[in-house]
């Protein structure tokens, strides 16, 4: 859609005219992070099949593992208890999340349209902004052969980039999960410090993982502390109405940590932070 630099009513009518004339059949939601920023297009956006990407962050249970406690079984199917509170990152300063972020706003919006709302677990792959392998592979690039993690025990659904492309094209290429959320991620999911293992075998990597005090864990490395609370999604309504499927997770990770070891720009490693590594080592 093209930019417009009207503003009120006649923003509202160019938009709406513009996507008439481009007469799409069918409209992927890829960026609505708040209730605002799907009010802003649902009265412009024709009636055709939509496929919207929100968060399984919607569960209680990402409440309750930020918390410390352990409030959800899993896994988690789409009638798990949604989180109670609202806005969970509201005057924390996350560089680009607004306060009034919340894919609840942004489902309660799009559910009774008819929308397919795929909820995303960790997603991984090439230009991921967050980096989510950087904490191995810093270490590794900077030459540890050593690397302070906690327990490694958690249990949290990932998907990679492409297998969530994948998904949005069979949801709208398959009509049967119309109005309803649906669970995306990897069937099989090792806990976190197994999937940092992979991480440093797919960048060829002589390293070794110490366990070493919840306390003295790195704080990039936090995810893999002892949590009570496991994030581990059933993707059952995927498999069943969308007939989707994750590919291989292993060659994904694999793929996932060349790309990102040929193309990021990773933060260089810090004399702190060697210091705060070799300080927690010392406590294994």
């Amino acid at each position: 859609m093209v930019p417009l630099s009207c503003s009120g009513d006649l923003v509202a009518r160019s938009g709406a005219h513009l996507a008439r004339a481009f007469g799409p059949d069918a409209v992927l939601d890829s960026n609505a992070l708040t209730g605002a920023d799907v009010d802003a297009v649902t009265s412009v956006l024709p009636d055709v099949p939509t496929v919207v990407l929100s968060s399984q962050d919607v569960y209680q249970a990402i409440t309750a593992l930020r918390s410390g406690l352990c409030e959800a079984a899993v896994p988690l199917d789409e009638q798990a208890e949604l989180r109670r509170e609202r806005y969970p990152y509201a005057s924390r300063g996350y560089a680009g999340v607004p306060d009034d972020y919340d894919k609840l706003d942004v489902e309660e919006r799009w559910l009774p349209r008819g929308a397919v709302v795929l909820r995303l677990p960790m997603v991984y792959g090439p230009h991921d902004d967050q980096q989510r392998e950087a904490a191995i592979l810093r270490r590794v690039l900077s030459g540890n052969r050593e690397i302070p993690i906690g327990g490694g025990t958690l249990l949290w659904t990932r998907a990679h980039v492409d297998d969530v492309a994948s998904a949005a094209l069979a949801a709208l290429d398959n009509r049967s999960a119309d109005g309803l959320a649906v669970n995306i991620g990897e069937e099989r999911v090792l806990p976190i410090g197994t999937w940092f293992r992979q991480i440093a075998d797919a960048a060829g990597a002589d390293v070794s993982f110490a366990t070493v005090p919840d306390a003295r864990v790195p704080v990039d490395l936090s995810i893999s502390k002892n949590h009570s609370q496991h994030l581990l999604a059933s993707v059952a309504r995927a498999h069943e109405l969308l007939h989707w499927r994750a590919s291989d997770a292993d060659a994904r990770v694999r793929e996932s940590v060349a790309w990102h070891l040929q193309n990021s720009r990773f933060d260089p490693w810090t004399d702190d932070e060697q210091a705060r590594d070799v300080a927690a080592l010392r406590e294994h």
